[in-house]
């Protein structure tokens, strides 16, 4: 049995035999986390590692980082169709299916983490208009919908679904719109990426990610988003670089790849500057004002040190941004793809640090220092939405044209 009639025209890939013993792997992943999704469901997150102390724990810090790496997506629109550099048209296509599977999955993991998903509807009926997180629901509801739109075209590129008469006119019709698509999807995804950050900032009950601001955003708004815009290209580059691992087929130029990881630099580069100034002033500003010193909000004994925030700024930031704006290094691949991952690494610890060690600090007299210690239910449903991407990762790959260079990188 072969299924070469629905593969892109002039590619080569795996026996069927070897693509189902691949999906099968993924399969394990996918029934661990529908088991632990199950419970939750079931039984409540009572199941979970969350407790009253930590309503925010290992999803959301998922959530968060995913959020931030699949904002490639957006801002590779940006610049290919709103900038034009087209160069970036080899890996706007990867782009849109990595920031679909990061946002689809981030709204998966929100189903169990709400602790009723019944009343998951209650957020868009009755919004809270005072709270950035009404901003957040609507904008990624109404981004995961332009991701949807952006992918369905390249579905409809499949050789044999391109042949009926259609499908192939509407494809044609999708891409003639798809720079009006990709601006909504800037304007949309440029303010809940900020709200997410936004939400953390103003909340002065938390001294560790309180921030003063700009007219009523706080600093921490700015911020995430251009931590996510340095880290998003970086991490496409990175995806197409495993899927050459996997398959052994070249699919994206290393010219390209390079462009991509100078863009990354560039913006980690002002991302880092202005984190180390936000820093330097809640340090000496905020936390003063408050009555608190830099010393109390970190905790070694608890895993809270201040190890988190120099691996964050330097080891995690400073370094991999000063790799990446280096033109020698970005023409050493095993450097440059290091650097990205650092990069990654690095906004992943931001997220970590905003959402659970600010609630690990104590605020109140009666408080003290917690530790949050995820478990298997948590693991196991996270697990399962990186085996989600990876299958339709893995189908869209086998079936849809997704690297326009790929046949010429492989004559």
């Amino acid at each position: 049995m072969s299924d070469r009639a629905y593969w892109p025209e002039g590619v080569e890939r795996c026996s069927v035999g070897k693509f189902l013993a691949w999906l099968g792997v993924i399969s394990i992943f996918l029934a661990w986390g529908g088991y632990g999704a199950f419970k939750v469901l079931g039984t409540g997150i009572g199941v979970t590692g969350l407790d009253n102390y930590f309503g925010f724990g290992l999803w959301i810090t998922f959530d968060l980082a995913v959020i931030a790496l699949g904002a490639g997506a957006f801002f590779s629109g940006f610049l290919r169709y709103i900038v034009r550099i087209d160069e970036l048209k080899n890996v706007i296509n990867l782009a849109v299916i990595v920031g679909f599977l990061c946002y689809s999955g981030a709204m998966l993991i929100l189903v169990l983490d709400i602790g009723q998903p019944l009343r998951a509807w209650f957020g868009y009926w009755h919004p809270n208009v005072h709270s950035m997180l009404t901003e957040v629901i609507f904008c990624i509801t109404c981004y995961c919908t332009v991701l949807i739109i952006e992918y369905v075209p390249i579905i409809l590129e499949n050789r044999k679904i391109n042949q009926n008469r259609f499908c192939h006119h509407l494809a044609h019709n999708f891409h003639v719109y798809m720079p009006l698509f990709a601006g909504i999807g800037t304007f949309l995804s440029f303010f809940h990426q900020g709200s997410l950050g936004g939400m953390y900032g103003v909340l002065f009950g938390r001294p560790f990610v309180f921030r003063e601001g700009f007219f009523i955003w706080p600093w921490t708004f700015f911020l995430f988003i251009s931590s996510a815009i340095a880290a998003g290209p970086g991490f496409t580059m990175l995806c197409a670089a495993m899927m050459e691992g996997i398959t052994g087929r070249k699919l994206v130029s290393y010219d390209t790849k390079k462009l991509l990881g100078k863009i990354s630099g560039l913006l980690l580069c002002v991302y880092i500057f202005f984190k180390i100034i936000d820093t330097y002033a809640w340090a000496k500003g905020i936390l003063p004002g408050m009555g608190l010193t830099f010393d109390e909000m970190f905790s070694s004994e608890h895993g809270y040190g201040k190890i988190l925030l120099w691996l964050e700024l330097f080891w995690f930031g400073v370094i991999p941004a000063a790799l990446l704006v280096t033109p020698a290094v970005r023409n050493r691949p095993w450097l440059m793809y290091s650097a990205v991952v650092m990069a990654a690494i690095g906004v992943t610890i931001n997220r970590f640090v905003f959402t659970v060690q600010a609630l690990a600090i104590p605020v109140m007299p009666f408080d003290r220092w917690t530790t949050y210690v995820p478990n298997w239910a948590e693991w196991s449903t996270s697990l399962m939405i990186v085996a989600y991407g990876f299958l339709v990762m893995s189908i869209s790959y086998r079936y849809l044209p997704i690297f326009p260079q790929e046949v010429k990188l492989n004559k």
